[in-house]
């Protein structure tokens, strides 16, 4: 019966080419739709992932990894007097505005950290290094955010604020799809970005050329040409404000007993290990945020189209062949040898619907890297998944053409 499915199929090729159009189409919006969520889910704590501390202190209203109040920094030097510790680092997130070379503004998040260690730091440094932001005014971007911040290649220059910021590495696989452009920098850096202000005095006027010339009211200066030196940052002090305390624990150390010395010992905070706060942040963006609901509602309507699409086409192909099923009827045929040949085609329509789907979904995914950033992640879980749910969508398809089937008169292969 192989041979009478696959002759259904394949007979009337136009109509074939415009079904596997139509299971393509709804295969990829699934698959797309999953892998975005997944993307979004992951991006949101690459931070969490790619740090190697044990403990993150924070404050009790913490809600997410960018969403937090202030500690103070004399927190950090308390957590290393406490036993168990074997390093204690600060870690400052501050939202501000970037303003590039041209005088376009993007709204950024800065993160200041230790640029010499790798506690928080764990990611990927493809181009320059994390030492060089010891120097004053200097930070380091995600390769897939250079475009919206206006940068190109190292030593491009903008301005946070009053003060003037200089690339001088790029890091890998740390945006968050759902935040603004990450900046990272050191303490000090971040510190004095933080309290430079956003109300800068930046005059860009046009020449009668048409071309936009700004000038920064810190330095007086055009933003592109070699700036006066401000002050240099200073440490940061006891009463600083900072995000979290990043723990590294000692050797052996039991991280249970640990958090709870911890816990005792700097009032108003909860310590998290790194899985409960990576865990935490996914969560908020996508379960508080309506992203998860909105992304598997999209995912639901392309199954729901992929089944009324293979529906129709299988019924329709049944009632262009119910003289054949009633020729196999009437020669004693039952109807499970029937119903196997609707079913089979719908497996061909799915596998075959699936392969150039799938092959398309990952070649956009990693373009969709690449050129801007967006992870779409199909793990082999899901691509696993949309399998069976492909073969799910087609057989239950099939379901509403076998009706058809079973009402066959075996007596209609002698009407004319």
């Amino acid at each position: 019966m192989a041979s009478i499915a696959r002759k259904n199929l394949f007979e009337d090729i136009p109509r074939f080419i415009v079904a596997q159009a139509g299971i393509m189409f709804a295969v990829s919006l699934v698959t797309i739709q999953l892998g975005v969520l997944k993307g979004f889910t992951r991006s949101t704590a690459l931070l969490i992932d790619h740090s190697s501390a044990d403990l993150w202190v924070a404050s009790k209203e913490m809600v997410h990894l960018e969403l937090t109040s202030a500690i103070v920094a004399e927190q950090v030097v308390r957590a290393q007097k406490v036993p168990g510790v074997d390093r204690a680092e600060a870690l400052m997130i501050r939202s501000s505005i970037w303003r590039n070379s041209a005088g376009q503004i993007t709204p950024i998040r800065i993160f200041g950290f230790n640029p010499n260690s790798r506690l928080f730091a764990g990611w990927d440094v493809p181009q320059g290094s994390l030492k060089d932001l010891n120097q004053p005014y200097t930070v380091m971007v995600d390769q897939g955010s250079l475009r919206n911040a206006g940068l190109q290649k190292l030593g491009d220059q903008g301005n946070i604020g009053s003060l003037p910021a200089r690339l001088v590495g790029m890091s890998s696989n740390t945006q968050s799809i759902a935040s603004s452009v990450f900046i990272f920098t050191s303490l000090e850096n971040a510190n004095a970005y933080s309290t430079a202000g956003l109300n800068t005095s930046v005059n860009c006027t046009r020449d009668p050329e048409g071309s936009l010339a700004c000038t920064n009211a810190f330095e007086n200066a055009p933003l592109n040409a070699t700036p006066v030196t401000p002050p240099t940052p200073r440490n940061l002090n006891f009463a600083d404000p900072i995000s979290y305390v990043l723990i590294r624990a000692k050797s052996g150390e039991n991280l249970s007993q640990l958090r709870q010395r911890l816990e005792a010992t700097l009032p108003n905070t909860r310590v998290y290990t790194q899985a409960e706060i990576a865990t935490q942040t996914r969560e908020y963006w996508t379960e508080r945020t309506g992203v998860g609901f909105i992304l598997g509602l999209g995912a639901t309507v392309g199954f729901i189209v992929g089944m009324v699409i293979v529906g129709q086409i299988l019924y329709s192909s049944v009632s262009d062949h119910l003289r054949e099923f009633g020729t196999l009827k009437a020669m004693g045929a039952s109807n499970w040898v029937i119903y196997s040949v609707i079913l089979e085609q719908a497996l061909w329509m799915a596998v075959l619907g699936y392969l150039p789907s799938m092959a398309l979904c990952l070649g956009l995914g990693a373009w969709t890297q690449a050129a801007k950033g967006i992870m779409i992640l199909i793990t082999p879980a899901t691509a696993g998944g949309v399998f069976v749910l492909t073969i799910v969508m087609c057989v239950g398809s099939a379901l509403f053409a076998v009706q058809k089937v079973t009402r066959v008169d075996p007596a209609i292969v002698f009407k004319a």
